[in-house]
């Protein structure tokens, strides 16, 4: 079943992509948009206390730019215009993206800043240590039980469910804390037993 619903998304994200550049947007155009959307997503955690139903439009901007930058990569490979400074950019922007977010939330008072401290730090780390690997070629795309989608979504409907109950968001950045902690710990043991079977 997951499997049919990848093959599912994949092509509706190819055909987004076919539409995004028959538009003329470029890769590197739209994850600049999805690092802005992100920006308006922070704003609005940031600015959720004077107007509750922002709690209700942040992780709706948040999910258009995980959205983005899911997009941007497709572009890319559809049309064959990866670049090294693309893939550079993209990693880059992600990075912020996590950085705001997380720093909107702990400001905001939507969460226990020690835990969102510790949700930021396994983020930032389960890239980084993919990032680390595959410089010495150990792929790690799929390794792991919180990559960035499934980070977006847990945050998002933790976001989601606080309008009605007001804990849901610091009990999500709890889970987030946990789970990107884990997934480092995942992928530091596959990169252990790659690096191992290599030198066998």
């Amino acid at each position: 079943m997951i499997t049919k619903l990848k093959e599912k998304f994949q092509c509706w994200i190819t055909s987004e992509a076919r539409m995004a550049h028959d538009i003329g947007f470029t890769p590197n155009q739209v994850s600049t948009v999805g690092i802005m959307l992100a920006i308006f997503s922070a704003l609005a955690y940031l600015n959720w206390r004077s107007h509750p139903i922002l709690l209700m439009v942040a992780p709706i901007f948040l999910l258009a730019s995980g959205f983005c930058d899911v997009l941007d990569g497709a572009l890319a490979r559809i049309y064959e215009t990866t670049t090294t400074f693309g893939g550079y950019l993209d990693s880059l922007l992600d990075r912020y993206t996590d950085s705001i977010i997380f720093c909107s939330i702990m400001l905001g008072g939507l969460c226990d800043p020690l835990w969102g401290l510790m949700a930021l730090i396994g983020s930032l780390l389960v890239s980084y240590a993919r990032a680390r690997a595959e410089a010495v070629e150990v792929k790690m795309e799929g390794v792991g039980i919180a990559e960035r989608a499934e980070r977006l979504i847990i945050l998002a409907m933790a976001s989601f469910l606080s309008v009605a109950w007001s804990e849901a968001l610091g009990w999500g950045i709890i889970v987030l804390a946990i789970l990107t902690n884990l997934t480092v710990l995942q992928r530091m043991n596959h990169f252990r037993k790659v690096s191992r079977q290599k030198r066998e």
